[in-house]
């Protein structure tokens, strides 16, 4: 039997719902860096202005769990000291952070939660771990557990891996719960280093264009991908032990397996020892104001992504080949696990109306779809406010 348990009413005790707790949990972007955070590498990313609002409270319970979603207009509720199971959907981001907690020795009690997301689902925005960290971080402020901002960020990774059963890098996490307002994060997955660079885009804006698709492929393929990338792994490190991901191949070395590995799996590599060149040549870029080159540099990942990692679709390939010839928009790119979701756009800042009202006409007329235009900035990581009523 199943310790979870789902209802689709709000429950009438949550009326006058006075919280303890208030989370604001962000999504993120990544301007360049993508597929290259599992396998060591470099990655550009930054929270963004849109969130994820959740207000927890305590319910005096030893073990009850209640949680209700006014975006999917569903709850579940759970006992701390059952199995859990794993489901579908939401829940298990949900259950696989309190699964975690507990499995680090803290101790929970009984809570109640309303969560309240205003990130699109399936954008590439990873609302998944926003929703993670916020859990996270309002469970540990709830219940004092002394839980470092760090450790919120690796115990919410591991939930997705090992609960959920997505194998992501760190990027998602680490950028929802650790960015600085108007600042991007030059950060190495593989020590976990951060350099903040002023997000300084003169007169550009950030635009995202939601393909308002998911394919099917999604959550398999970058399951896929990431083997792919550890069976090059294993192969190099028959030869060479201090290997421990592509983050230590060098161009070099990866050249003299190119016989050794499939051509898929060599060109999976290839993408990722270019796409990690140009991470650290983008942050050398932005510092210098050189916008031109950065959105470059942007148009080139893409590339790899669509022809090399093979992540891109349709939608995707359509909106990045069609800002090519617009002076006005200097790079763009797919971003997220790819296979939908959104492109990101460096696009002058007077320009974004007229040009999303064109390209929304001419994504309509290909593909019979309405695209979403989300004008975006930097932002702080998660934010936490706590309430003492009297």
């Amino acid at each position: 039997m199943t310790n979870i348990r789902s209802f689709k009413n709000r429950p009438d005790l949550y009326e006058n719902f006075k919280s303890e707790v208030s989370i604001q949990s962000p999504g993120r972007i990544n301007l360049i860096g993508e597929h290259t955070d599992y396998n060591g590498g470099f990655v550009l990313p930054s929270a963004i202005d849109k969130y994820i609002y959740m207000e927890f409270r305590k319910n005096d319970t030893e073990n009850f769990c209640r949680l209700y979603s006014e975006t999917f207009k569903t709850g579940f509720e759970f006992q701390l000291d059952k199995d859990f199971s794993k489901g579908e959907g939401w829940e298990n981001y949900v259950l696989g952070v309190v699964d975690q907690i507990q499995k680090m020795g803290k101790k929970l009690e009984g809570f109640e939660c309303i969560i309240d997301s205003k990130l699109p689902v399936g954008a590439g925005i990873s609302s998944s771990a926003a929703l993670e960290c916020g859990i996270a971080s309002g469970l540990n402020e709830l219940f004092d557990l002394g839980l470092s901002p760090l450790e919120i960020v690796k115990l919410s990774q591991k939930a997705e891996n090992e609960f959920v059963g997505n194998n992501c890098g760190i990027m998602d996490q680490y950028s929802s719960v650790m960015s600085r307002k108007d600042h991007l994060i030059m950060l190495d997955c593989d020590n976990l280093d951060a350099e903040y660079i002023p997000a300084d885009f003169d007169d550009c804006k950030l635009l995202l264009l939601n393909t308002n698709v998911s394919h099917n492929l999604a959550d398999s393929e970058y399951n896929t991908r990431r083997e792919e990338c550890e069976t090059a792994v294993k192969k190099i490190q028959q030869d060479h032990p201090k290997v421990t991901s592509l983050r230590d191949v060098d161009f070099t070395t990866l050249e003299q397996y190119k016989d050794k590995l499939t051509q898929t799996i060599y060109e999976r590599c290839l993408y990722v020892l270019e796409e990690n060149k140009r991470v650290l040549k983008a942050a050398s870029t932005l510092k210098a104001g050189e916008l031109k080159k950065f959105g470059e540099l942007m148009y080139a990942s893409h590339e790899g992504l669509q022809h090399k990692y093979e992540v891109s679709c349709p939608e995707l390939d359509f909106l990045v080949d069609y800002s090519r010839d617009k002076d006005f928009i200097y790079g763009s790119r797919m971003m997220g696990g790819g296979f939908g979701g959104c492109t990101l756009n460096l696009i002058e800042k007077d320009k974004i109306e007229s040009y999303v009202k064109e390209v929304s006409a001419a994504y309509f007329e290909k593909f019979n779809i309405k695209l979403d235009a989300i004008s975006v900035s930097p932002h702080a990581g998660t934010q936490i406010t706590k309430t003492i009523h009297q």
